[in-house]
């Protein structure tokens, strides 16, 4: 491993750079600065949860059109480009005065962080990589707990500091003068999996290059959307409802902190678990047992009265969100090649994304109606367990369509 990182560390550090940054559109980020945003703007639970639905829906229309940028743009000018247009987001956050400001700064966010950022990662190392891809994903995703870890602290003592409006500022100044020049200098020169002088020749299933049209019309793609949707789901609304998880149980944010380090913990584990797993026994293989943890981490929340059930739910979660971050970034170029990979990895990502939007809307009006977070909680843990057998069941038929 260490070998293979030192012969690859320029790439790999271009994706993770992108996953780490990307932190700064993810819902747990935007999460921290929730109270003060629907104090300043006078939203509920359910007007605040509508807004973030309707700017992330519209970032994944964005995302579904340009996604396929990825494979005609070079990456060293793409990702510099997003990087500015994130900074620009941020700034739009921390000058919002009106709802209107507040929902288009909110759409950039979620385009560039939650979106493309974390889009150009998978796809480079989905290309980059062939033999080695697994790992190449579990080592580039590792920026995604990196910042879990760092970034909510750091962020927290800025804003008691500071206030939030600077925080945002400062936010934007990181990706203007260092994400956006260092992305530059470590993708200027591209990379081609070993012994395949062009990496566009990496076919799919049945030895072919799939176009996404093609992708949407097999059989697996529609089999795969629950799947696709429910780990950004649920995932997304763990984190976005915190402060409302707090209130119902009598517990401090504080005191629910050291949750995301363990929620990062299990994340890098399973991911490395799950990159190994994938390379050794074919990433399909990992669908049946992807669901269950969260299922049993998420249904942990209802009964908890301790917050330390809170530390063990989100470790728990942990562990499929390390699954997933590998699974899909190793599984799509196998099934489908690599020459149109970033389209149909939009395609994907776009299904994950909108899972991320719908989930904030639907719950955040649910508790508004006085069904509180830990009851829902429960229905989404047998949720998780009923789609389980239906990863089964796509295993199986997955499994023999490629031994073809």
């Amino acid at each position: 491993m260490l070998l293979f990182i030192k012969m690859n560390l320029r790439w790999l550090t271009a994706g993770f750079v992108l996953t780490f940054a990307s932190a700064f559109g993810q819902t747990w980020f935007i999460s921290l600065f929730a109270g003060a945003i629907k104090a300043e703007h006078g939203l509920t639970d359910g007007g605040w949860g509508s807004l973030y639905t309707a700017a992330t829906l519209c970032s994944t229309g964005l995302l579904f059109w340009r996604g396929s940028a990825a494979d005609t743009v070079r990456l060293s000018r793409l990702a510099p480009m997003m990087a500015f247009v994130f900074a620009l987001s941020c700034v739009g956050m921390a000058v919002a005065h009106s709802v209107w400001l507040l929902g288009i700064s909110l759409f950039l966010l979620r385009f560039c962080g939650q979106g493309m950022f974390s889009h150009i990662a998978m796809t480079a190392m989905g290309r980059w990589f062939e033999a080695t891809r697994g790992r190449a994903v579990s080592i580039a995703n590792l920026g995604h707990p990196a910042g879990e870890v760092v970034i909510p602290i750091i962020a927290v003592l800025l804003i008691a500091a500071i206030g939030w409006r600077p925080t945002w500022l400062g936010v934007a100044i990181i990706l203007s003068i260092a994400i956006a020049p260092l992305l530059w200098l470590l993708l200027r020169d591209d990379r081609s999996p070993r012994g395949h002088a062009d990496a566009m020749l990496i076919p799919g299933l049945m030895g072919r290059q799939w176009r996404r049209r093609d992708a949407v019309r097999h059989w697996l793609l529609p089999a795969l959307l629950p799947i696709l949707l429910t780990p950004g789901f649920i995932g997304t609304v763990v984190f976005f409802h915190q402060v409302h998880i707090a209130e119902v149980k009598g517990w401090t944010l504080v005191q629910m902190a050291p949750g995301y380090s363990a929620f990062a913990v299990t994340t890098v584990a399973s991911a490395f678990a799950a990159g190994w797993a994938a390379d050794r026994f074919g990433p399909q293989r990992l669908l049946t047992l992807l669901l269950l943890p969260m299922g049993i981490g998420v249904a942990l929340i209802a009964p908890s009265e301790q917050v330390v059930a809170w530390y063990v739910a989100l470790g728990v979660i942990g562990i499929t969100q390390g699954m997933a971050s590998a699974l899909w970034g190793v599984l799509l170029p196998v099934v489908y090649g690599t020459r149109h990979l970033g389209s149909i990895r939009s395609l994907a990502t776009t299904i994950m994304v909108i899972s991320t939007a719908i989930g904030p809307g639907i719950t955040g009006i649910l508790i508004d109606q006085g069904v509180d977070f830990p009851t829902q909680s429960l229905f989404m843990g047998l949720w998780c367990v009923l789609l389980a057998g239906v990863c089964f069941l796509i295993d199986r038929r997955l499994t023999r369509e490629l031994a073809l």
